[in-house]
């Protein structure tokens, strides 16, 4: 431990942020925080601050920029209402596991528990959607807190960790050790692999015939990308990726066959079910990729491969498993198998490939298929950009049509589902990598519910593009009750909106509008020849629905793929009640 000289508990916090690499952080002060928030003036030359309009936008712009590098993000806010504001961020980030240290000011320790003002009990609060916190009691024990919080948050299955500082500890001062390496032990948080089971994984292997990798998200906070790629590679079986991991595996290898799950590819969805052995590598099993649990790839072998020891079995029971770095544990497993002939398996997917590909129909003169947009997007940009997204009809039209190949390119709420999530997500990218083009592909909807930040995209002048898929409604939610509530849309229109190309301009950046195929090809053209933030607000098909697409309650071969299929559903189900209405 190296020892310091006098300082107060704020410029011990800006210690350790500096310390541990912390390059820039976002939050918005308040009573409780502003002695760290002094401290980080004070500083400002060893780390940036960000001053956000809302908190919501800063615990995702610190997201977006763990997402983009990770790096453990970091975000402040004061005590009471600035931290309850976080608590959906914390949340997003504990599902997705996002490495994330918030930091939160309380009330004056003495006044704790009192109902003093601004109050409110955020480690409680916060319990359950953290990987863990801290309130710190004493000022010795604050630099200890703050080295344990960011081992924590990216050790393992990473994490969001919360660090609740009272405002007379952060402006005490004492002269306290700094300690080098955080007390938690490394078994608590990355378990050691079991290497006995890689030689029952790789006779599973030998003896399947058709084999599936589903791989997801932890693939990519594992950095273990080039180690899927050369065991996939190696063994020539076909791979599917979750929402969160894709680009863990290059789209454009001929082994892709896409994202699985609700809105997953046909292809993929029926070579989940038919495989004989499934190999989950970083997934979850989560309900949004199982659909029906008794209708789950029912006749495969299944082996898991993951660092949290919580999700084995928790959903879904496998025949072998195995706990610890990826990295290791598929450079070993590729080690002990080899290439095999999976002609006819891949022949079987070519032909559900055939029988029903992702595909839309864009009329020359018709409104515009937000599908298009993405296929503009994606081909403009020839693939190079960070996309972001909001949640909704966009964010699955934006998974099936914009294709990754690299991972970390693609930034978005899965388990939580968090509407107004991409833009301070996008936010956060571009701060990270100020040299690339960032889109916030869309919904006007989740749009509207962080866009007080645009203040940010002007202040710093950041190549950030808001690309909204304008239907004028909360798509997704309409979609369900296009298909499941005879068009009842009970609170899902957004008949006023703002004028988007009109609120660019207030914040000072460019606004454009698309109405036509013509006018998105000639606007996103022009937009992506730029290196400055701006609005694009483009008129898209109302009635379009976002297909395939698995019901709630249905198995993965319960697809409905097309409206027109949509439709024969509904008139069988009616039928069928009608007769049940007859015998009775």
């Amino acid at each position: 431990m190296a020892k310091t000289k006098l300082k107060t508990g704020a410029q011990m916090v800006v210690d350790m942020l500096v310390d541990e690499g912390v390059e820039m952080l976002w939050g918005l002060t308040g009573g409780a925080v502003l002695p760290i928030f002094d401290a980080l003036y004070q500083n400002r030359d060893r780390i940036q601050l960000i001053d956000t309009r809302h908190e919501q936008g800063a615990i995702h712009m610190a997201e977006g920029y763990a997402k983009a590098t990770g790096k453990v993000g970091v975000c402040i806010a004061t005590s009471g209402p600035g931290a309850t504001n976080i608590v959906t961020g914390l949340t997003d980030a504990y599902m997705d596991s996002v490495p994330l240290v918030a930091i939160t000011g309380q009330v004056p320790s003495p006044l704790i528990g009192t109902d003093a003002f601004q109050e409110a009990d955020v480690v409680g609060i916060t319990r359950s959607c953290t990987k863990h916190n801290f309130l710190v009691k004493n000022i010795q024990e604050l630099p200890q807190i703050m080295r344990d919080a960011f081992f924590i948050a990216r050790t393992g299955r990473p994490g969001p960790v919360l660090v609740d500082i009272p405002k007379d500890i952060a402006a005490a001062s004492a002269e306290v050790p700094y300690p080098k390496h955080s007390t938690v032990p490394l078994s608590k948080l990355m378990p050691t692999a079991d290497m006995s089971q890689i030689e029952k994984m790789a006779e599973l292997i030998k003896h399947a015939k058709r084999p599936l990798i589903y791989a997801g998200g932890g693939v990519i906070n594992a950095g273990a990308s080039e180690a899927l790629y050369k065991f996939a590679r190696k063994t020539n079986i076909p791979v599917t990726l979750t929402l969160m991991g894709l680009g863990a595996y290059p789209a454009g290898d001929r082994q892709f066959i896409d994202m699985l799950g609700m809105h997953g590819s046909y292809r993929a969805n029926m070579t989940l079910t038919h495989c004989d052995l499934l190999i989950a590598i970083g997934a979850r099993f989560d309900d949004r990729v199982t659909g029906k649990l008794s209708g789950f790839s029912p006749n495969s072998k299944k082996i898991h491969i993951d660092v949290d020891p919580t999700s084995i079995g928790k959903n879904v029971k496998v025949d072998a498993h195995i706990l610890g770095d990826m990295n290791t544990i598929l450079a070993a497993l590729a080690k002990q198998v080899g290439s095999q002939d999976y002609e006819e398996w891949y022949d079987q997917i070519d032909v559900w490939q055939k029988k029903h590909p992702l595909a839309y129909k864009q009329p020359a003169n018709g409104p515009v298929k937000p599908q298009f947009a993405v296929d503009e997007i994606y081909r403009l940009t020839k693939g190079d950009a960070i996309i972001t997204t909001e949640v909704g009809q966009h964010q699955m039209w934006a998974a099936q049509y914009y294709k990754f190949n690299k991972p970390r390119r693609w930034i978005t709420s899965g388990g939580l589902g968090t509407m107004g999530f991409g833009f301070p997500a996008a936010i956060g990218a571009a701060f990270a990598f100020p040299d690339s083009t960032v889109i916030d592909i869309a919904g006007d909807g989740s749009f509207q519910m962080t866009m007080q930040e645009l203040a940010i995209v002007k202040q710093y002048n950041l190549n950030v593009k808001i690309i909204i898929l304008n239907n004028k409604f909360l798509g997704m939610v309409k979609q369900w009750q296009d298909l499941f509530f005879d068009k009842r849309y009970a609170s899902t229109s957004i008949p006023v909106q703002p004028d988007f190309v009109k609120l660019a301009e207030c914040y000072g950046i460019k606004g454009y509008r698309a109405e036509t195929i013509e006018e998105v090809t000639e606007v996103l053209t022009e937009v992506f020849k730029s290196k400055e933030p701006c609005i694009v607000d483009i008129a898209v098909d109302v009635e379009e629905h976002v297909y395939p697409m698995v019901p709630a309650g249905g198995a993965n071969t319960d697809m409905v793929l097309s409206k027109e299929h949509d439709q024969e559903r509904v008139a069988a189900e009616r039928a069928a009640a009608r007769a049940k209405g007859g015998k009775k």
